[in-house]
């Protein structure tokens, strides 16, 4: 993103999240703040119609990510962290009254994003707290102090990094036992077939085009390795055919279709 202005990546996404309230009725994830942060109109949402494949995709992480939050919640998590959190809305909407949820993004993201808060009237909970990062350019373990663990969501950020910038924040989500985090990832568009990689190269075309590329991809063995050389485990990895499988019912996905990845991980 371009300093001084707000990611634009993240409005898309808070998008998708509000077009699938009218599209689909909520049917994988429930968020009905995201329309209203927006200040989107279901008719002016139509005209998301024809991208359901992404809109879908970024409603199942979603569900996967807060899905897990909540067991971790029951297990005696009382700290959320949303890195990159952008237009999420988790905070304005968590039903845990004594959980504590910490919003990470770039400044500029972040004053844009209260700017839109108090425009159309969502309140901001007493147990809110926002830091301000940019994640290429400052440590997070400079910025950051937790004291006891945390759930790490970080949605939608991991491509747009690089690969410096990812194993910095996750080696400090790595440095403390009880983290736990879950995050989205892209496998490389050369192992795709040749109409799923056009439409991703595609879509990396635009985000770069308004200056927020992709630059990291990894591979499944990849990234389960430098996971567990952190010390992470309980490491469960959701891709094309598992989100397939595990959202939607289908089970006519082969197993080794490659795409983007929902992955959480204990440490």
């Amino acid at each position: 993103m371009e300093t001084g202005q707000a990611s634009k990546t993240a409005y898309s996404a808070a998008r998708y999240r509000a077009a699938h309230q009218f599209l689909e009725l909520g049917a994988i994830f429930k968020d009905p703040l995201a329309p209203r942060i927006l200040g989107a109109t279901a008719e002016e949402l139509q005209a998301d119609a024809p991208r359901r494949a992404m809109r879908m995709f970024i409603a199942a992480r979603h569900r996967f990510a807060e899905d897990a939050l909540a067991a971790a919640v029951r297990r005696g998590v009382r700290t959320v962290v949303v890195l990159g959190a952008g237009l999420d809305t988790f905070a304005y909407r968590n039903p845990f009254e004594d959980v504590r949820v910490i919003e990470v993004d770039h400044p500029d993201t972040q004053a844009w994003k209260r700017e839109r808060l108090a425009a159309t009237h969502i309140e901001v909970p007493p147990g809110v707290s926002y830091t301000g990062v940019d994640f290429e350019k400052e440590s997070l373990a400079d910025r950051l102090r937790l004291d006891g663990p945390a759930f790490f969501v970080w949605l939608g950020v991991v491509p747009y990094l690089t690969r410096a910038g990812f194993d910095e924040t996750l080696g400090f989500v790595a440095g403390a036992p009880g983290n736990e985090v879950v995050f989205d990832y892209a496998q490389s568009p050369a192992k795709m077939a040749p109409e799923r990689r056009a439409a991703l190269e595609a879509r990396a075309a635009r985000v770069a085009k308004i200056g927020e590329p992709w630059l990291t991809y990894f591979e499944p063995a990849e990234i389960a390795a430098d996971l567990t050389g952190l010390g992470f485990s309980e490491i469960e990895d959701l891709g094309p055919a598992q989100l397939a499988a595990h959202f939607f019912g289908r089970s006519d996905v082969p197993a080794d279709t490659p795409g983007g990845h929902v992955l959480r991980a204990v440490r």
